[in-house]
């Protein structure tokens, strides 16, 4: 039977750049997910009878929010879902299943990288039958449809068992509970030469992937230690918890330090990696080498012809406009178009289906390709065992032979969490109107060239979007990018990016943050950010 609910609207279930993100306790109030997901059916078309993605990363309440959704995706007409085997499935992995078997959409229970528990945090996420995230015209419908929402409509019926593999009815639809692995290792295969890295591992070759108790953690033991046979042990922390064993499943250096350390040891592997909550995001370490988001899109993009699923050459590289200019200069040489996108994943999903661009990545640890429209943690770390597979060189010279080749680009990302909302808005409307007055002037010795509030034209569709970050860039080709992030749940988190090129290979073995310490404490100053804010140090550097 189906029951129709009369509801009333929730304040503020607008869609980010990656879906709706709160607090756990916040999703667990009466009626806040069955609005939210009633949203989202109400603001698509066509898709009675058609078949459902479904799955998450396993965090607090990503059980209880899978029934509602069976059930109210039975109640509105959906033909099958398919949800993976104890709701698990990454980020990447949905966008694989969801092209694999055309479907006609999917929904991501996940909050990426953010903490999980009880008290953590939660989302939900529309894709699209492309595999991507929802353009903006459809999330603004969502948000516009939770502004008005009285009544969802939810079948009654008991919970499913999402734990044992097979097809059940639901109402008239059918729930497909199915393996969350298979087809994405199937899709890995076809991309990456696993012969070649299977010998590698043979000939001592070693590794650290941490899982950070996350979702990639059954995908990383299946790939990396069954199919490609690495040692047993190369996958930690493999067991996703709903917590994430109370740690923060965002790989960077601030929180997979225990992996850094490691690789700066001298009991060292040969590669560490890491990923997220959800999968989607990556972190390299060779020996002795941290490798910086921004560079492994570009090193990947410059190797990505080793792999056979690349081997034909690549069609454009795009990457958001924060991250560093070093996919550009590989770009130049490969004679390609470098596309430069705001933040979000959605943003490049055009450029993917219009076969402009193959490789995509963002500065914030997300990298990927037109395999899937999602960045993809795990793909990443097996470009890199296929890259050191053939080219039989360690990270490290890797590296540093790229960086001879292009130039380096210093390149930081310090981080102010859950700043005053107000504070922070009122420092960016505040660099807004000093754009026209900030060329010709010179800050410690830096002169600035030229200052905008970045702007996109897509150029598939014709959309633009404004206001995605103000930039000040200086004569001797340094810049420093403000932008307020959509991800977190808390205030509001100021990101400051900070970029200097350096072309003479001698200067290339500098510390990073020593290279930019003029541009950090200008970055600090030219805004007022202690002033306006409170915050004399930032919360993360990566």
């Amino acid at each position: 039977m189906i029951r129709v609910v009369a509801t009333t609207p929730f304040e503020g279930q607008k869609p980010g750049t990656s879906g709706l993100r709160k607090k756990v306790p916040v999703f667990q109030q009466p009626h806040y997910v069955e609005n939210f997901v009633q949203a989202i059916f109400d603001s698509l078309e066509g898709f009675a009878g058609q078949t459902l993605v479904l799955g998450g990363d396993g965090r607090y309440f990503n059980r209880e929010a899978i029934q509602t959704v069976l059930k109210m995706a039975a109640a509105a007409g959906f033909g099958r879902v398919a949800v993976g085997k104890g709701g698990i499935l990454s980020t990447p992995a949905t966008s694989c299943v969801i092209r694999k078997r055309k479907a006609f959409g999917g929904i991501i229970l996940s909050a990426s990288h953010n903490a999980g528990g009880p008290q953590g945090d939660f989302g939900i996420k529309y894709n699209i039958g492309a595999g991507g995230p929802a353009p903006e015209h459809i999330t603004d419908a969502i948000f516009a449809r939770t502004k008005t929402i009285s009544e969802y409509r939810i079948l009654e019926a008991p919970d499913v068992d999402i734990d044992t593999l097979g097809e059940v009815g639901l109402g008239e639809m059918v729930v497909e509970v199915f393996d969350p692995v298979a087809d994405y290792a199937e899709l890995m295969r076809t991309l990456v030469d696993f012969d070649a890295i299977r010998a590698l591992f043979q000939n001592g070759f070693t590794m650290r992937f941490d899982a950070m108790h996350a979702v990639t953690g059954p995908y990383a033991h299946a790939i990396l230690e069954g199919m490609l046979g690495a040692a047993p042990g190369t996958v930690v922390n493999g067991t996703p918890e709903p917590d994430f064993a109370g740690h923060h499943p965002d790989p960077n250096l601030v929180y997979a330090k225990d992996l850094y350390d490691l690789l700066m040891s001298d009991a060292a592997p040969d590669l560490g990696a890491a990923s997220d909550g959800d999968g989607d995001r990556n972190l390299i370490i060779g020996r002795g080498q941290f490798v910086t988001p921004s560079d492994s899109l570009a090193m990947i993009a410059a190797n990505a012809h080793l792999a056979p699923g690349y081997s034909g050459g690549i069609a454009g590289i795009a990457r958001s406009m924060p991250t560093s200019g070093a996919a550009d200069r590989v770009a130049e040489k490969l004679g390609i178009t470098c596309y430069e996108t705001p933040t979000g994943w959605k943003f490049f999903g055009n450029l993917l289906d219009a076969g402009l661009a193959t490789i995509c990545g963002e500065e914030s640890a997300g990298t990927g390709s037109n395999h899937v429209r999602e960045k993809d943690g795990l793909w990443a770390v097996l470009m890199w065992l296929n890259i050191l597979a053939a080219r039989r060189e360690s990270v490290a010279d890797i590296v540093r032979g790229h960086w001879v080749t292009y130039g380096r680009n210093y390149y930081t990302r310090h981080d102010f969490e859950e700043v005053d909302a107000a504070a922070a808005d009122g420092l960016m409307n505040a660099l807004r109107e000093r754009l026209a007055t900030l060329p010709g002037q010179v800050f410690s010795g830096l002169t600035v060239e030229k200052a905008d509030d970045f702007s996109y034209h897509d150029p598939v569709d014709g959309s633009v979007t404004t206001k995605q970050g103000v930039r000040v860039f200086f004569t001797d080709g340094s810049r420093i990018v403000y932008r307020l992030s959509g991800t977190g749940t808390a205030g509001a988190t100021l990101r400051v990016y900070i970029e200097r090129f350096e072309p003479d290979a001698g200067r290339h073995a500098q510390e990073t943050q020593a290279a930019l310490a003029d541009l950090v404490a200008l970055s600090r100053s030219l805004p007022d950010i202690p002033g306006r804010t409170g915050r004399t140090e930032p919360d993360v550097i990566t």
